[in-house]
């Protein structure tokens, strides 16, 4: 849908609900958000401030694939939520709020590998970028929605390289990497902004559909934020531990 078409089917049905279950879907979307922000980045600190756990997690190579596909799984199972009618707002609720706790622990690393000023550092530049992005993908007239193909590929190559470096150990490749994958979460964060509010444009009530929608657009910028910060931290997270 182009933006102008959103415009227009909004000034066409301004209805008493569509007015009022609007702005309440949008906060929301942002306070999950901040609410699984919350307890991931709680999640993280304990986890690397309790060896044996840290053990546990990074000692066995399979405990992290089990962590990750477990994460993957349920990224895959919130989104298709929307869908699936039976599956409640509840229960996808429960999953995003499981997903935040696995997150937070396989990002427990973070408080080993760098240190603490490192990480307020790079998680306020975070916040700041962020915070601009998503305003201006909300304010915006200009039409986002071609750009998503684009990001989408630039996601790919990414996984690609990173994949890639992972056997040369380039320190150059790194830094083109960082810098792209900052690139295109930057972009991400306001498409994925201007994605979320023209949905819940068309939302005509406060029903657990629309709150789905709401929670699955949460779950979009909470990896755009967390991938944001990560690719951020290795410019300025020089200082480690």
């Amino acid at each position: 849908m182009e933006v102008k078409d959103w415009e227009k089917m909004v000034s066409e049905h301004e209805d008493v609900n569509l007015s009022l279950a609007f702005p309440a879907l949008m906060r929301k979307v942002y306070l999950w958000m901040t609410l699984a922000l919350g307890i991931s980045g709680l999640t993280a600190y304990l986890v690397a401030t309790s060896p044996g756990i840290l053990q546990l997690i990074y000692g066995n190579s399979l405990t992290i694939w089990v962590l990750l596909i477990a994460e993957l799984v349920l990224v895959f199972k919130i989104s298709g939520s929307v869908w699936k009618e039976r599956r409640s707002l509840a229960a996808t609720t429960l999953m995003f709020a499981l997903f935040s706790v696995l997150n937070g622990a396989t990002l427990s690393s973070i408080f080993v590998a760098y240190a603490p000023a490192a990480i307020i550092k790079t998680f306020m530049v975070t916040t700041g970028t962020f915070a601009a992005m998503a305003l201006y993908g909300y304010t915006t007239r200009r039409d986002l929605t071609k750009l998503g193909g684009l990001f989408t590929m630039a996601i790919i190559g990414l996984i690609i390289a990173s994949v890639v470096n992972m056997f040369l150990h380039s320190s150059t490749l790194d830094l083109v990497v960082s810098g792209i994958g900052v690139l295109t979460f930057v972009g991400l964060t306001a498409w994925d902004s201007q994605r979320i509010k023209m949905q819940l444009a068309m939302a005509p009530d406060m029903g657990e559909g629309s709150q789905k929608i709401a929670l699955v657009g949460a779950l979009s910028l909470y990896l755009d934020f967390v991938n944001l910060f990560l690719y951020l931290l290795r410019f300025f997270g020089g200082n480690r531990e």
